[in-house]
């Protein structure tokens, strides 16, 4: 499956964070603007985020608005990735209908999931 060159890069920023520090996972997204984020997940005694929840969280503290598309890079041991908190960080932040596209350690897309509305 070709992606489009901007989603592409996403993937590779998500593959990079994960790989920097060696996460099961890495997370990327892109704002209203066209600004990138990047993020691994975090993992110590007071304080647990998934990659997806940081590169919500760098985005919101930068100022954007809303999120065009978002990748979650994970690794064959990670659990569902529907079940990540960050998804639900991105509805709050973003609303419904924004893409998220699941991707293998590889880049390959593995899943495209969206963001649902939150009553």
């Amino acid at each position: 499956m070709t992606l489009d060159p901007e989603d592409a890069k996403l993937v590779t920023l998500a593959r990079g964070a994960r790989a920097r520090i060696g996460a099961r996972s890495g997370a990327s997204l892109r704002d209203e603007l066209g600004r990138t984020y990047s993020a691994a997940e975090v993992h110590l005694p007071t304080l647990a985020l998934s990659a997806l929840q940081l590169a919500v969280a760098q985005a919101v503290a930068s100022g954007a608005q809303s999120c065009e598309c978002a990748v979650l890079v994970t690794g064959a041991e990670h659990a569902d990735p529907a079940a990540d908190p960050g998804i639900s960080a991105l509805e709050d932040f973003a609303g419904a209908g924004v893409p998220i596209l699941v991707c293998a350690a590889d880049g390959s897309v593995t899943a495209r999931l969206a963001t649902k509305d939150r009553d």
